[in-house]
C-alpha cells in the first residue's frame, strides 16, 4: 500500500503517462477500425470507444449495490452525463475548435440522443424505480440502436475516412489490438491516477466531501476526457464527440439497465434517489438539449465556447456541493 507523498504522486504521475500514451493508441486503432468497417469515426467512438471508456461508471455502479447503496447508481449516471457533456466536451474544444462531420446519419444519431435522454428521464420521474423488466428492456433498446446505427452508417464514410486520417495505416488486426489495448491502458492510467490524486488529497488534508465531489467524479470520466482530448488534438472531433454521446447513451441504458436487472438480488427494484429530481435530472437534460442544438444548427464548437462549457460545469459541482452542504447541515 502507498502511503508516502513521493510514492503517491508517482502513482499519479504514471497513470497519467499511460493515460496519454494509450489515448493515441487508442485514437489511431479507432480512426483505422472504421476505414476497414466503412464507417465514420463517430460512429465506433459512439459504440466500441464509449461503451469501453464507461467501465468505470460501471463498475462503481455494481459496487454501490453490492455495499447497499443503491443510490449512487442513478446519481452516477446523471453526474458522469453532464461532465461527459459540459467538462470532456467543453475540455476539448477549449484545446481545439471542433468542427463536426456531418451526414444524415449522424443528424439521426444526435436527435436520438435528445429523444433517449427526454425518454430516461419521463422513467425515472414517473416510475420512481427501474424495475428488472424495465432494465432489460433498456438493454435490449441499448443494443439495438447501437447495431441498427452501425449497419446504418456503413455506407457513408468510407472514403472520406481515408481522405481525413492523418493516421498511420493499420491492418484491421493490428486496429483491434491497438483499439483494444489502448482502451484497457486507459483504464489502468485512470485507476492509478485516481488512485494517487486520492491519497494526494487525503494526505493533503482536503475533505472527503470535496474528494468525492471533485477527484472522484472526474476520476471515473477519465476514460472518456483522455480519449475525446487525444481525438481533438489529433485532428478527429468526430471521434471525440461520438464518444461522448454514446458513453451518455450507454450510461442511461446500458448501466441502468445492467443495475436494473442485478438490483433485485442485493436490495430489490432499483430506486431513483429523490434529490435528483431537485436539480440533477433537469441539468442532465438541459446539457443534453444544449450539445444536440449545437451539433444539429451550427456543427462547430469554438475554443471560447468550450470554455464557457467548462465554467458551467465548475458551476454546477458548486451548486451540487453546496446543496448536499445544506441537506447535512438541515
Amino acid at each position: 500500500m502507498l502511503n508516502t507523498l513521493p510514492e503517491l504522486a508517482l502513482l499519479a504521475a504514471g497513470g497519467l503517462a499511460i493515460l496519454l500514451a494509450s489515448g493515441t493508441l487508442t485514437i489511431s486503432g479507432a480512426v483505422n477500425l472504421a476505414r476497414h468497417l466503412g464507417v465514420s469515426p463517430l460512429m465506433i467512438g459512439m459504440t466500441i470507444i464509449a461503451f469501453g471508456t464507461s467501465a468505470p461508471e460501471l463498475v462503481v455502479s455494481i459496487q454501490a449495490l453490492w455495499i447497499g447503496t443503491p443510490d449512487i447508481v442513478i446519481g452516477n449516471v446523471l453526474g458522469s452525463n453532464v461532465a461527459n457533456i459540459l467538462l470532456i466536451v467543453g475540455v476539448a474544444a477549449a484545446i481545439k475548435t471542433l468542427v463536426i462531420p456531418g451526414g444524415i446519419q449522424l443528424r439521426k444519431d444526435y436527435k436520438l440522443l435528445l429523444v433517449f435522454t427526454i425518454v430516461y428521464v419521463v422513467v425515472l420521474y414517473c416510475f420512481k424505480q427501474v424495475p428488472r423488466s424495465l432494465g432489460i428492456l433498456m438493454l435490449i433498446g441499448l443494443i439495438g440502436y447501437a447495431v441498427w446505427s452501425f449497419r446504418s452508417s456503413r455506407s457513408e464514410e468510407r472514403s472520406r475516412t481515408n481522405e481525413e486520417s492523418g493516421e498511420k495505416d493499420l491492418s484491421l488486426g493490428r486496429a483491434i489490438i491497438f483499439t483494444g489495448i489502448g482502451i484497457l491502458g486507459i483504464l489502468i492510467g485512470s485507476y492509478w491516477l485516481l488512485d494517487g490524486s486520492v491519497g494526494l488529497a487525503q494526505e493533503w488534508g482536503i475533505s472527503e466531501a470535496v474528494i468525492g465531489l471533485t477527484v472522484i467524479a472526474i476520476g471515473t470520466s477519465l476514460p472518456e476526457l483522455a480519449a475525446s482530448v487525444m481525438a481533438a488534438i489529433r485532428g478527429h472531433p468526430g471521434l471525440a464527440i461520438g464518444n461522448v454521446m454514446g458513453s451518455n447513451l450507454f450510461n442511461m441504458f446500458g448501466i441502468t439497465g445492467i443495475a436494473a436487472a442485478v438490483s433485485p438480488f442485493f436490495v430489490g427494484p432499483l430506486q431513483v434517489p429523490g434529490r435528483v429530481f431537485n436539480f440533477d435530472l433537469w441539468v442532465m437534460l438541459a446539457a443534453t438539449f444544449l450539445i444536440c442544438v449545437i451539433l444539429l444548427r451550427s456543427r462547430r464548437i469554438v475554443r471560447l465556447g468550450g470554455l464557457g462549457m467548462v465554467i458551467i460545469y465548475v458551476l454546477y459541482i458548486v451548486a451540487v456541493f453546496n446543496e448536499t452542504t445544506l441537506a447535512i447541515g438541515g
